[in-house]
């Protein structure tokens, strides 16, 4: 039985559909390619800091909630899941099931950000934010704990709005899908948004053993 698929639609500027997809593909990978560079760097840094810091920064990492953190892992890799199947069903003009997925998709980004909120909230309780404020014991790795924390909140608050920039550009995307706009007749634009996505749950796949996983 041969599937539906999606039909997809010339933009004047090309001469065909294979120039097309590959313009729109390798535009979105330079994109990422930026991206990767801008964490990489923040990676680096941080990784120097906890080589030369490692016994602080395991103390201050265990501060951090880490069924909370596998939680949202395990929450960001179904996510994953989600937009693959959503991209599946785009492809094969199947825009109820594709409207589903992506709708999933959202709610379990959502559901992260929530997380993420209350792990911050915790953190302001326990006096662990940066600043005039912040507690640590003992008081000698006061100065030190800082720096993990301000890492902590720098990187996963990066992550986190990520996150929140592929929630508003799904609920977008699921609008236009919706109204059959023709903007979104073919897979394409799906797919785009998909490797964003897939970028972002990599990226909380290094963050997550980074910051929450420290050995002794």
């Amino acid at each position: 039985m041969v599937q539906e698929q999606a039909q997809q639609t010339l933009s004047i500027q090309f001469d065909d559909l294979d120039q097309q997809n590959e313009s729109y593909i390798v535009g979105m990978w330079t994109f990422l390619v930026t991206e990767i560079m801008f964490f990489g760097a923040v990676f680096a840094a941080y990784l120097v800091y906890r080589v030369a810091n490692h016994d602080v920064f395991y103390l201050a990492h265990l501060k951090l909630d880490i069924p909370l953190g596998f939680f949202n892992t395990l929450v960001l890799l179904t996510s994953s899941l989600t937009m693959a199947l959503t991209v599946h069903f785009a492809q094969r003009g199947r825009s109820r099931q594709e409207l589903l997925f992506l709708f999933i998709t959202m709610g379990l980004a959502l559901t992260f950000l929530v997380v993420k909120g209350f792990e911050y909230h915790h953190k302001y309780v326990e006096g662990l934010i940066p600043g005039p404020a912040f507690r640590f014991e003992p008081v000698e790795h006061l100065r030190v704990a800082q720096l993990f924390f301000s890492l902590y909140f720098a990187m996963t608050g990066l992550h986190a709005l990520h996150v929140l920039i592929g929630v508003l550009v799904m609920a977008v995307l699921a609008v236009l899908i919706a109204i059959r706009h023709p903007s979104v007749q073919d897979f394409i634009p799906v797919e785009l948004v998909g490797l964003y996505w897939h970028f972002v749950d990599i990226v909380w796949i290094f963050l997550f053993p980074l910051l929450y996983l420290i050995p002794r």
